[in-house]
């Protein structure tokens, strides 16, 4: 179920070209393995991708469990670790610039899985995000009218001088469905939460709409795809218009809008920081 759920989602949204070499983003998490799993299963050329955020025994955890994933298959993986690479971690950079976690780890992983796809001449980014996922971020956009993002929330997001295609193959399924799709094919996941991600909204958006999905099943599918199929068009024209030329980071040299782009910017306010003690891991029930 979960791989023709897969396989019709890449063919529906024209995800990934036949001949073409996917990065996958991997955290530990059911959602990542079970996508790079799955991918491979349908027979692309899939490797994997995962960063060390400095988050405490938790950061340490996920990428553990992500090596040994990928050393019982044999298959490609690059850990890369923040503080070590680039002189800071998510927690010091929370810390720093007094904004949430979540703004810091963003901007970290777009950058770094962008870059990490031009060095190894990928041609697509595939990420975890599941149809619950989408669903909460569609919901909290809509609540708050972010036209922006509207017009990004898509399946797909087309390459663009110099970033990669980026494509979300599980948006067909739910946390459920991976979850137990691991379960079948014995794969080990990280099963706490991010200890940063506490009181974000997306959370309890997730929450509000498995309460709505009890009562009223296929909710969740009938709001994001009814946005794709009647609304999101009348956003994604405007967003696309208004994106501004891209030149040349001045530091990285990566694509950017500006003199300086938002990751070097957050490298430069934060590196020679000392790093910021981490609370240990507290678990969710879930």
């Amino acid at each position: 179920m979960c791989r023709d759920q897969v396989a019709k989602a890449i063919e529906e949204h024209d995800m990934i070209k036949p001949g073409e070499r996917v990065l996958v983003a991997v955290s530990g998490g059911k959602d990542s393995l079970a996508l790079w799993d799955l991918l491979r299963e349908l027979g692309y050329e899939a490797d994997g991708f995962c960063i060390g955020l400095g988050i405490g025994d938790y950061s340490k955890g996920s990428t553990d469990m992500t090596r040994a994933f990928a050393a019982q298959r044999g298959w490609p993986l690059e850990v890369l670790d923040l503080r070590d690479e680039h002189g800071f971690d998510v927690p010091t950079a929370a810390h720093v610039t007094r904004r949430v976690p979540c703004s810091a780890c963003g901007t970290s992983k777009r950058h770094l899985f962008d870059d990490a796809s031009r060095r190894g001449g990928y041609d697509v980014v595939a990420t975890g995000h599941n149809l619950d996922d989408e669903a909460a971020v569609l919901f909290g956009n809509v609540l708050r009218w972010e036209t922006e993002y509207l017009g990004r929330q898509l399946p797909v997001l087309p390459e663009r001088a110099g970033f990669p295609r980026k494509v979300k193959p599980l948006v067909r399924l739910g946390e459920r469905e991976t979850a137990a799709y691991c379960v079948l094919r014995g794969i080990d996941y990280v099963v706490e939460e991010c200890p940063m991600a506490e009181g974000n909204k997306h959370l309890g958006y997730k929450e509000l709409l498995n309460s709505v999905e009890q009562e009223s099943p296929g909710t969740k599918h009938a709001f994001y795809f009814g946005f794709l199929a009647r609304a999101s068009e009348l956003f994604t024209a405007d967003t696309m218009a208004e994106q501004g030329a891209l030149g040349t980071c001045a530091r990285c040299g990566a694509p950017s809008t500006g003199e300086i782009c938002a990751f070097c910017r957050l490298a430069e306010r934060t590196a020679g920081h000392e790093p910021v003690a981490f609370l240990p891991l507290k678990k969710r029930g879930r």
